[in-house]
């Protein structure tokens, strides 16, 4: 695993190689900070916590999991059995994708998906700092969401996310590749056993997943990206793979270095979904930062003095 890292090769436009999220790999919706090589560790267990339960809040944030296009919750279970007894996650399921079910009135598009993932958490966990970790285009809801959520957010942790540059020609054929893929995918499949593996991409409602694709290359949404990195108050790490072919590091970087508070690491051997390739180094680099950042502590810090 290094840190800081280089432009990748160039990507690879076959939609079908890369079902999760194609619109990751352009630059949809620089400088580098403390940019440095280290061996990372796995950090000290601590105090477990459920999410709306108050009476089990500690000073340890809730870490919430934001899937990319076409996926589920089910995407952050390997990281999940890494990280937790230690941190609590929370990965739910976005509308209309998993077994989620998108209310009527939520349009497709990153900044109400944003304000849904915001109004969820209130539900869910009220009151509970949080810390996000966004996923491909989920680190595109996860930036539309940081705003809504206040001194509640403690921290950012944006993996195999990144854009910001407008590429006309690019993403006209990421929109016609991904919108094929929604009409002709073989949902059939969905229904027989042993195809769990796949089954997010079949059973995804098909008016989200065009939504949520046209929206994340749309010109504006794209160059609203920066504006959000930029106007981020807390700590945040980015997370590139050095073989990721749908969000190559370079990507990640350029995003990244708007936010003067930004970190990026690159995952050496990983490609788009570190969390499933290597959860056990994913976790260990995600709680070094945590602890480095001393979240945990400043959160115990604040709720003593507030006791």
């Amino acid at each position: 695993m290094k840190a800081g890292g280089s432009g990748g090769k160039g990507t690879n436009p076959a939609i079908a190689k890369h079902i999760e999220d194609p619109a990751g790999r352009q630059p949809f919706c620089g400088r580098v900070v403390g940019v440095r090589k280290q061996i990372l560790s796995t950090a000290p267990p601590a105090a477990t916590a459920e999410p709306g339960s108050q009476a089990r809040v500690s000073s340890l944030p809730l870490l919430v999991g934001v899937h990319g296009w076409l996926l589920s919750s089910r995407l952050w279970e390997p990281l999940q059995r890494e990280m937790e007894p230690r941190w609590t996650l929370w990965c739910p399921d976005l509308p209309g994708f998993g077994e989620r079910r998108r209310p009527q009135g939520l349009p497709a598009n990153l900044a109400s998906y944003g304000r849904w993932l915001a109004e969820e958490l209130e539900r869910q966990a009220p009151g509970r700092p949080v810390v996000l970790m966004g996923h491909s285009l989920g680190g595109s809801v996860a930036l539309h969401a940081a705003p809504l959520l206040g001194e509640r957010l403690q921290g950012l942790v944006q993996i195999s996310a990144g854009g910001g540059v407008y590429q006309p020609r690019a993403f006209a054929q990421v929109r016609r590749g991904g919108a094929l893929f929604v009409r002709w995918r073989p949902q059939w499949l969905a229904e027989l056993p042993g195809t769990a593996a796949i089954r997010s991409p079949l059973r995804a409602e098909a008016r989200a997943a065009r939504g949520l694709l046209a929206c994340s290359t749309n010109r504006g949404a794209v160059r609203q990206l920066p504006r959000l990195t930029g106007q981020l108050t807390v700590p945040n790490l980015w997370i590139a793979g050095s073989r990721d072919g749908v969000m190559e590091p370079r990507y990640v970087r350029h995003l990244a270095a708007y936010s003067p508070q930004h970190r990026l690491e690159v995952m050496e051997g990983a490609g788009h979904l570190p969390m499933r390739q290597r959860p056990a180094a994913l976790a260990r680099l995600i709680e070094a930062w945590l602890e480095e950042e001393r979240i945990a502590s400043r959160l115990g810090a604040e709720t003593a003095l507030a006791s």
